[in-house]
């Protein structure tokens, strides 16, 4: 069930950021702008020029009397303390790492639980939500044009819960490693309405939030009358998501995947494709993104509801990882979303036939689901594969 404070609420502005290009110019702007707190949580935080950039605009924040509070995942920026950390700190940016991984080579039980979520709140009044990291859009060696991803800046109510979370996971880490306690020198009142649209933060964790995100993807789907284009960059959903966009098909509904076309992570991209045959025999199009690395976590139904955010659909995310998505109910947001994905499945997508695919090579075909069992094996045997 859906926790009780992450509710929808109205009044909010939100504007939609594709990619690096157009996200780091306007957190950046933030970030020099601010004048009480910051809070950023990010999986990865790269000593890249994109890095280095976000890094000096948060060290010259904390210099000028900022409470500047970064959270970094120990394992997407398992670098990060070798290389930027130092100096920020001696800014006086507060940094914490979320589950530091001192042995990388080691499996244990806990270490696919990380921190996922791409998050940033400013003063109480602009926040960013979204699914890119702080690392150069070109960061992929080869890579041209640049990765492909999205993000949203927020102003207006739903401001409130995005600061909660932020603030309730500090103090978490504050807890667990005896730091001292968040100071709280943002302003006490609640965020101004400055738009009208209906928006909802939503986060997956490891306590009440769960299955939050999934179950908003689920009620989306289930209610869906005419379109669902669904853009993952990682898409091995579990049986309630496969059989809810089935079934979606079997109604008529035009269901439409945009998906990875380019191998970034070996296992996850076979383990997809083994998916594809059920999938397409269902009346599901299918378009493989081969212009660039598609990293995007992105969802528009009906050209009314909207989702943009961190969590990807497989057990990883949907299961393990702390998310955190943004959920809107507004025609014009949804609209431009579904503009953006149509062009980008035109400039830069392969559709995929079902004739096509069944002639696949037999290689290819056992790659995909010897990938696919390796990966339900991984997930059983850290103990969260019995009800997915």
């Amino acid at each position: 069930m859906i926790g009780a404070r992450y509710q929808f609420s109205t009044g909010n502005h939100l504007e939609l950021l594709e990619s690096g290009g157009e996200y780091f110019p306007a957190l950046c702007a933030g970030i020099e702008g601010a004048r009480h707190e910051i809070h950023l949580q990010t999986y990865i935080f790269e000593d890249d020029a994109t890095g280095r950039r976000v890094a000096a605009a948060l060290a010259l924040a904390a210099r000028r009397g900022v409470a500047v509070h970064l959270v970094v995942d120990g394992f997407g920026a398992r670098d990060f303390p070798a290389t930027l950390q130092a100096g920020l700190e001696q800014s006086g940016v507060k940094v914490r790492v979320f589950r530091p991984e001192p042995a990388r080579f080691k499996f244990r039980r806990h270490r696919l639980r990380r921190l996922h979520r791409k998050v940033a709140v400013i003063d109480g009044v602009l926040a960013f939500v979204g699914g890119i990291n702080i690392i150069d859009d070109m960061h992929t060696p080869g890579q041209h044009p640049p990765r492909y991803d999205y993000a949203v800046a927020v102003r207006g109510p739903v401001l409130d819960d995005i600061l909660h979370s932020c603030r309730i996971l500090w103090d978490m880490l504050n807890w667990a490693y005896l730091r001292e306690h968040l100071r709280r020198p943002a302003p006490a009142e609640a965020p101004p309405v400055t738009g009208g649209m209906e928006a909802r933060f939503v986060v997956r964790d490891n306590l009440r939030h769960r299955r939050d995100i999934e179950d908003a993807y689920l009620a989306a789907i289930e209610g869906a009358r005419e379109e669902i284009i669904l853009a993952n960059a990682y898409f091995l959903p579990g049986r309630r998501l496969r059989q809810a966009l089935l079934a979606a098909a079997r109604r008529n509904v035009r269901v439409v995947l945009l998906l990875q076309g380019k191998i970034e992570y070996l296992l996850l991209y076979f383990a997809t494709r083994a998916l594809y045959g059920q999938l397409l025999d269902g009346g599901i199009r299918i378009f493989e993104y081969r212009r660039s690395f598609l990293h995007a976590k992105v969802a528009v139904v009906d050209q009314h509801w909207a989702t943009v955010g961190s969590s990807n659909i497989d057990p990883f995310s949907l299961l393990l990882a702390r998310e955190a998505n943004l959920e809107v109910k507004d025609r014009g947001f949804a609209g431009q979303l579904q503009r953006s994905l149509q062009a980008a499945m035109a400039l830069g997508a392969v559709e995929l036939k079902p004739m096509d695919w069944q002639r696949q090579p037999l290689l290819k075909r056992f790659l995909s689901w010897s990938a696919f069992g390796l990966v339900r094996l991984m997930i059983g045997l850290a103990g969260y594969g019995a009800k997915h």
